[in-house]
């Protein structure tokens, strides 16, 4: 049963009857109250770079701001902490100009030095402190304060996607006693200093994190129709990871706002009155990718068998909604750079069978393909954060064994998961999905010294022997083509040799789906889908 007693905790003060746009009166904004919002599941790590996991990135954008705002209508890059910028011509060295009196919620400011501090920092990595290197930059090499305003990067080659990362939230900049923290320490929220719109007030870890409205707050992106400090005088994030649970309280009215309606959840909740967000996340959709250094699926005619043998329109239609359009290519159709692709994703079992025979896979007794003594079953792990992932990976399984291949899914929780997840001779396929509004994000998943989706040597598996020089010359292009056309390009290429390849199985476009109650407004969200409390506020009173 769940059960609060926020007593006053939604209360607000009407401060103003205000013409909205158009022509209807509408209530201006009530400040005050806070807002109950229930998670799916615990955040893990705050360091900034870390904040691609959406329980991270949901309290990451509450408390941190960016150099530079990205527009989730237009995807243009606007001023938010910096006034102004500029780079060369070949995209190797940036200069940014700072607003003057932007301090972190510790009082220390938000100079050109903490800004230089923040981005050596997630562009080199520390060792010593175990902060990883930042996905969303590449080919960082150095900064300089020019003057305290004023702050400079250097970069070893051109860096195009570096202005559109310093506006995603691995970029959310912290204070100077917050990087010189170890990562361990960063998983508690109380330790991350930013200067957003919300402090972090307490924690009770793995369970809630409360924010307060920072009254002091001013500097908000330049172009916002939100300015000054939030209207709500705080959030309270509780995790709660029934869905049911989190449905139910939000009809009860014991909460405001919940992350992660299911699609079969949605139309019940819409029917009662209650409004479903459907934020896009613009990046690598939810997939399949292989390990092509495990056997199973080291011939490229098993994965396009694989490919072929599986039906995205019917997992769409059997298990989601219209928020979840079928995948067209590996990245998201209003991505950056996409190319329809949908001809190469047919589904087609004749072919699969024909390929599958060609490679030498015959079918036994049990129904399943053999060869050499081994069966076509592949191992792949449930991925928690993924909606109906099992559900998915098991309508996959039905759709491969009517080709003589099975897809055996394990627990997303079992404590083998880490491990075998790196080891592809263990697990030959695995769940992968990245949101980011920039092609850059095709090389974020899919580079062995990024997120490593398909296990290359040099990578985060100690055991690969699997390398395409091919395709990291593609995604080390994405990275480096100065030219806005011609990194486009690139960008198709990528997703063309990524399909033609069979390296990665595009399911559908995966949103992030949230349902709000009707009194709650002005709620947002950036540019891949992570809610923004800052212009939030609560009618009821």
């Amino acid at each position: 049963m769940f059960n609060f007693s926020f007593n006053g905790l939604t209360s607000g003060i009407a401060v103003a009857l205000g013409l909205a746009a158009g022509m209807q009166p509408a209530l201006a904004a009530v400040q005050g109250g806070t807002l109950v919002y229930l998670e799916q599941q615990a955040h893990t790590n705050l360091y900034p770079p870390s904040g691609g996991f959406y329980p991270n990135g949901g309290i990451l954008n509450q408390i941190t701001d960016k150099l530079t705002y990205q527009n989730p209508k237009t995807l243009e890059i606007e001023p938010w902490i910096a006034e102004s910028w500029s780079s060369n011509a070949d995209k190797t060295e940036y200069t940014f100009k700072l607003r003057p009196g932007v301090t972190f919620s510790d009082g220390t400011p938000l100079d050109a030095n903490a800004v230089a501090k923040n981005f050596d920092t997630y562009g080199l990595g520390n060792r010593e402190k175990r902060l990883p290197v930042s996905e969303v930059i590449n080919n960082y090499q150095r900064s300089e304060v020019v003057d305290p305003l004023t702050v400079k990067f250097f970069f070893t080659r051109s860096s195009p996607g570096f202005l559109q990362g310093t506006a995603t939230i691995g970029s959310g900049l912290v204070s100077l006693s917050t990087l010189n923290r170890s990562y361990d320490q960063l998983g508690d929220a109380r330790h991350i200093i930013g200067s957003g719109p919300f402090v972090v007030s307490g924690e009770t870890l793995g369970r809630e994190v409360d924010l307060s409205a920072r009254k002091d707050y001013s500097w908000g992106p330049a172009r916002l129709a939100q300015q000054g400090r939030a209207n709500l005088d705080g959030v309270k994030v509780i995790v709660t990871g029934e869905d049911s649970v989190r449905i139910g309280a939000l009809q009860a009215g014991q909460a405001d706002f919940i992350r992660q309606i299911q699609a079969y959840d949605e139309k019940q909740t819409q029917d009662q009155g209650f409004i479903i967000y459907a934020a896009p996340t613009r990046g690598v959709n939810d997939s399949i990718a292989f390990r092509p250094d495990n056997p199973l699926v080291a011939d490229l005619r098993v994965r396009q068998a694989l490919l072929h043998a599986t039906d995205s329109k019917q997992i769409v239609d059997t298990l989601f909604s219209a928020n979840y359009p079928q995948a067209k290519s590996v990245i998201a159709a209003s991505a950056a750079g996409f190319v329809d692709l949908s001809d190469k994703l047919k589904f087609d079992p004749q072919l699969a069978n024909r390929l599958l025979d060609e490679a030498g896979w015959k079918k036994g007794a049990d129904g399943l393909r053999e060869k050499d003594g081994r069966k076509l079953l592949l191992t792949v792990y449930e991925s928690l954060p993924q909606p109906q992932n099992k559900a998915v990976l098991q309508l996959v399984s039905q759709q491969w064994g009517k080709v003589g291949a099975r897809l055996n899914v394990l627990a997303g929780d079992a404590g083998s998961r880490v491990a075998d997840n790196l080891d592809p001779q263990k697990t030959p396929a695995a769940v992968v999905e990245v949101g980011r509004a920039d092609p850059d994000v095709i090389k974020s998943q899919f580079y062995p010294t990024n997120r490593d989706g398909l296990l290359q040597k040099g990578g985060a598996s100690s055991n690969s022997g699997f390398s395409d020089d091919k395709l990291n010359a593609l995604l080390l292009g994405i990275a480096s083509e100065v030219d806005a056309q011609k990194r486009l390009q690139t960008a198709g290429e990528a997703q063309n040799y990524l399909i033609d390849q069979a390296y990665a199985i595009p399911f559908f476009e995966d949103p992030q789906v949230f349902a709000g109650a009707p009194y709650l407004k002005g709620v947002s969200f950036e540019a891949v889908g992570r809610p923004s409390f800052y212009g939030a506020w609560l009618e009821k009173h």
